[in-house]
């Protein structure tokens, strides 16, 4: 029987692959290209690529930015969610956001917060996400209305 632990490590191992497979896929420049630039002898960068052999997390940051993406950004994403939803989300503007998120959230929480920082609890996280989201859309809803407005008004200015 395989242990919790080594089954992790496994899957972790096992996605760490396909998102730098995928990344390199991706990416446009051939697989010697992207050894030259990491250093990484092309069999070594053959088998981390297949999951034959696991990636340090140095490899898998040179592979990352040889690639062209962010490497802390992509390994985050993928720590948090999972290689598909990485992989999905690497080099777009929802990524980016998530990345600028993460970034600012902790000063955001320091200053707005303060000392009622020690406060918050980890069944609020959820539930949070959630109402972010909700707010997101929200946005998102009331520039797109806005545009259309701003559109209508410089059509109807035009036509006077």
């Amino acid at each position: 029987m395989v242990s919790p632990d080594k089954s992790a490590g496994k899957q972790l191992h096992e996605g760490l692959a396909s998102l730098l497979a995928a990344t390199v896929s991706n990416s446009g420049k051939t697989r010697i290209e992207i050894a030259r630039q990491t250093s990484i002898h092309k069999d070594a960068l053959r088998r981390i690529l297949t999951g034959e052999r696991a990636a340090s997390l140095a490899e898998a940051s040179h592979i990352l930015n040889a690639c062209g993406v962010d490497p802390k950004l992509s390994l985050a994403l993928f720590i948090l969610t999972d290689a598909d939803q990485a992989i999905q989300w690497i080099d777009t503007e929802v990524g980016d956001f998530l990345g600028a998120f993460f970034t600012g959230l902790p000063v955001a929480l320091t200053c707005e917060l303060g000392s009622r920082l020690q406060e918050v609890r980890p069944r609020w996280a959820k539930g949070t996400a959630q109402r972010l989201a909700r707010l997101l859309s929200d946005h998102i809803d009331d520039l797109e209305r806005r545009d259309a407005l701003y559109i209508e008004n410089v059509n109807g200015s035009v036509d006077d």
